[in-house]
């Protein structure tokens, strides 16, 4: 008997592997599912006797989705730079602005972001965090905030000495990899994956050879994967080629690194021959078609890395570089951006990007989420079935990816816990979010001029 600590959900329909199906039951103890099935039948069961019940009439349940790729201090940057080009970006917003983050600004800002994903059905996070100011401060203020909210989060720590950069984002080869160490040592959690910090050595532009290698090595030593940006934009390419003298992924390979446990973020530029290497040595790609259009960087080719066996999730990237926090919203730019990519309506299928936001960003992290499924932790999204951007209901599974409207998302599960009842966070009062928001970035809309407001 498992007593008051399982719980019991119950949704008039379930989408499994991004295919609709009737009324499910999902039974949870301590945090992992351990029964699926028909709400009778689950109900029967004798470890389902004293569960509490949680019945979601008129409602469809979801995996939670997966945000492979997000800057999570970059929501407060929103509005600041945008509908200009990638490096003009990166100078009046990213860099002006983000080195005034302490620990706290840095708490205020993941509670922002984590709590506005939330209420987007996103149960996991993977944050690509720069900001480390020389040590662990703000990361861990970050990782606090999203267990103050219940969130599910993956750390990736990052590796950055590219001395063009603000200050508070550069460490020495050592500081890095000392720092990694102390906060996965601070943060392992094995069993509940909570909490995971993963290493992520910045970028080509941001992370000499010698810091790709560190990070690299610390994912081997600590059994974890690693992520770098690459290629997301042209001119990056031509940089790799002037400096090393091979294309991106061509040159980190030629470090000797472990590409199987890689996770690229962008690829917008990768050319047929990276492509196939990275299929060749097990990498995966964190796409963000949001912040790729947003910024104007380029088209990954996702369909060939589809046909080539290419393991993909979605990021939203970063609060300032797409604006939206939804991976329901990626989906939905993934399948569109790719058809008209290939002037083929049938390009990319709905189910194939739904698995990508779903499992294929759980198979990057590592974690066992991402599907209803005995074994897997209990991250759940419920949606109103009376919403109308999901009428009419046969084509539900379609619907979800192309047409459904944030405010269907009605209630979240993560890891057996309700952190979203009734379209509002559960644990952290919203308005005391806002009000946290307003009085940091106030100095920031009067830096910004009368439009500001």
């Amino acid at each position: 008997m498992l007593g008051l600590v399982a719980t019991l959900f119950i949704a008039d329909r379930a989408v499994v592997a991004g295919v609709a199906r009737g009324e499910t039951a999902v039974l949870e103890h301590d945090g992992a599912i351990i029964l699926v099935g028909d709400p009778h039948d689950v109900a029967a069961d004798p470890r389902a006797t004293e569960a509490p019940v949680v019945r979601w009439r008129r409602k469809a349940m979801l995996p939670g989705t997966v945000n492979a790729h997000n800057h999570s201090f970059q929501s407060l940057l929103r509005g600041i730079g945008d509908d200009l080009p990638f490096l003009a970006w990166r100078d009046r917003a990213l860099y002006r602005y983000s080195p005034r983050l302490d620990a706290d600004g840095m708490a205020t800002a993941a509670l922002f972001a984590f709590g506005e994903m939330l209420l987007h059905g996103v149960t996991t996070v993977c944050d690509f965090y720069y900001l480390n100011g020389g040590d662990n401060e703000r990361a861990s203020a970050t990782i606090e905030a999203a267990r103050r909210l219940g969130m599910r989060v993956v750390l990736a720590r990052c590796f950055y000495d590219w001395d063009g950069a603000p200050a508070a984002y550069r460490e020495t080869v050592p500081q890095a990899v000392s720092n990694f160490h102390a906060l996965h040592g601070r943060y392992h959690d094995r069993e509940r994956r909570l909490i995971s910090v993963q290493p992520a050595p910045h970028s080509q532009h941001g992370a000499t050879p010698a810091m790709i290698e560190a990070g690299a090595g610390c994912a081997r030593d600590a059994g974890v994967p690693w992520h770098i940006h690459l290629a997301e934009e042209q001119y990056q390419v031509a940089q790799s080629i002037e400096r090393f003298a091979a294309r991106p992924l061509h040159a980190v390979a030629g470090l000797g690194v472990d590409l199987s446990t890689m996770n690229v973020v962008h690829a917008c530029w990768f050319d047929e021959g990276e492509r196939a290497l990275l299929a060749e040595r097990g990498g995966r790609l964190a796409y963000c078609p949001g912040s790729n259009m947003f910024l104007g960087d380029g088209i990954t080719d996702v369909v060939d890395l589809v046909r080539r066996g290419v393991t993909i999730g979605l990021g939203t990237d970063g609060g300032c570089s797409n604006n939206r926090v939804s991976v329901l919203d990626e989906m939905r730019a993934c399948a569109l951006l790719q058809k008209v990519a290939k002037t083929d309506g049938q390009a990319i299928t709905a189910e194939t990007v739904w698995a990508m936001g779903t499992r294929g960003g759980a198979a990057l992290l590592d974690l066992p989420v991402g599907d209803l499924v005995v074994g897997l932790r209990c991250d759940l999204v419920a949606v109103d079935l009376d919403d109308p951007s999901l009428w009419p209901e046969q084509a539900l599974s379609k619907n979800l990816v192309y047409a459904l409207s944030s405010r269907a998302i009605t209630d979240v599960v993560v890891d057996g816990e309700v952190v979203v009842a009734d379209r509002r966070l559960t644990r952290v009062p919203q308005d005391e979010i806002q009000e946290r928001v307003r009085l940091l970035t106030s100095d920031w809309r009067r830096d910004e001029g009368p439009d500001a407001s």
